[in-house]
Formats: structure tokens, C-alpha cells, sequence
């Protein structure tokens, strides 16, 4: 039947995928489409192995196009230099703030990244930024980062300049954690309920919450025993 692809044919298969980066290259430089750039970087990263090549599409449809998940990604390979990038936390912080603030597919995940490394200050010329972290472990948790809902917990739990301890916030936000299905945020909501830290002791909601730790935690056991068979 015409047009379909035999894909035991090594040499069709090959043709085929040759003819698709031919497409998505059209597509990102002729018509300027940003989702047609993204698929190009994506084909050569996952396609060819390519990644110097995957590195300039991505950094082309980041900073020509805004293209959210683009900036994502170069963020990333800024991280660790990969494809040919500068090493650079300072470029990635940039590309991961320029991705949370695009509201794409990564936007979420770049809002937490942005939020990691102001809380842990290597990226910034002033040292750890307690605000910005705050600010961006709050986006990435209203849109349900569970990580970012813990670190928001930590972060209240501890105080530091610009927030103050807090720890009804600490409580609230370990709470949420826990709904996303993070273990850590579990057990320390449930030793806030069993001490009447931040809220009125709660023995009943201390046990509910420590049995939901143990059930996660079972959870990611079993994923990893079935990943190692």
C-alpha cells in the first residue's frame, strides 16, 4: 500500500527519517513555526544524537521565537554543557526563567529550576534569594510540582531573610505535597499534626498521613524492583 513505511527496510526507514528532518527543518526556518523548531531540536537529539545541532535549534527557538519548552531544554543543557553550550547556571537560570514565564509544556518544571537555584544561589551574583525562591516554588506548586510544594514547606519550616518561619504556611504546604504523592511532604505534615506544630495536635490526622507515607513509599519501592527486572 502507498505511503506506508516498511519498517524493517533499513534503508526505507533511514529514507523516511531523513525526509522528516528535511520537514522539520522546513517548517522551523521557512515557516517559522516555533512547534516545527521544537520538533527539529527534538529530531536531532533523539533521532540523530546530534546534540551541538539539537543545541542551536534550541537556543534559535528560544531566543528568537520564546518558545517555551526550547528555553526549557537549553536551560538544561546549560547545566551541563551539553551539545557544545557554555557550562553555565548563571545562562541557565535565564533559559529556565524565560521557559516558567512562557507558560508551555515545561513552563511548570522551569518555574521550579528557577526556584532551586535562587534557594541555592549559585546562579545569582548576590548569593541565595529566599524571595525568588518562594516566589517561583509557588508557581511551580499551584501547578502541581510536588517538589516545589515541599521545598515551600522547608523553606517556611526554616525562615530565612525575607521569609519569615512560618509554620501554619510549613503545614500547608507539606499538605499539598502529600496530595501530589510526595513522601517527605507526608511525614512531615504527619509530625506537624502528632507535635501541634503549626496547627492543633491531631493524632487521628498525624496516623492517616504517616500510613499515606508508607503506602508511597511502597509505591516507589516496587517501581524500582520492577525497573531493575
Amino acid at each position: 500500500m502507498a505511503g506506508l513505511i516498511n519498517f524493517e527496510d533499513e534503508k526505507e526507514v533511514k529514507q523516511f527519517l531523513d525526509n522528516l528532518g528535511v520537514e522539520y527543518s522546513y517548517q522551523c526556518y521557512r515557516e517559522k513555526d516555533p512547534e516545527g523548531c521544537q520538533r527539529l531540536a527534538d529530531y536531532f537529539e533523539g533521532v540523530k544524537k546530534d546534540y551541538e545541532s539539537t543545541a542551536q535549534v534550541l537556543k534559535h527557538n528560544c531566543e528568537v521565537n520564546g518558545h517555551g519548552e526550547s528555553c526549557y531544554k537549553l536551560g538544561a543543557y546549560h547545566v551541563t554543557g551539553k551539545g557544545g553550550v557554555t557550562e553555565c547556571l548563571k545562562t541557565a537560570y535565564t533559559c529556565f526563567m524565560k521557559a516558567c514565564h512562557a507558560k508551555g509544556k515545561k513552563s511548570v518544571d522551569a518555574c521550579h529550576n528557577v526556584g532551586l537555584l535562587a534557594h541555592d544561589g549559585r546562579a545569582l551574583e548576590g548569593g541565595p534569594d529566599p524571595v525568588a525562591a518562594q516566589q517561583y516554588y509557588v508557581k511551580a506548586c499551584d501547578g502541581g510540582f510536588a517538589p516545589s510544594c515541599f521545598n515551600l514547606s522547608a523553606l517556611y519550616i526554616q525562615g530565612s531573610a525575607g521569609v519569615e518561619k512560618n509554620m501554619s504556611l510549613a503545614l500547608k504546604y507539606a499538605t499539598r505535597a502529600c496530595e501530589l504523592g510526595h513522601v517527605w511532604g507526608c511525614s512531615n505534615a504527619s509530625r506537624m499534626y502528632k507535635l501541634g506544630d503549626g496547627t492543633e495536635k491531631d493524632d487521628e490526622k498525624a496516623e492517616k498521613l504517616k500510613n499515606r507515607a508508607k503506602e508511597l513509599h511502597g509505591q516507589q519501592k516496587e517501581q524500582q524492583l520492577k525497573f531493575g527486572e
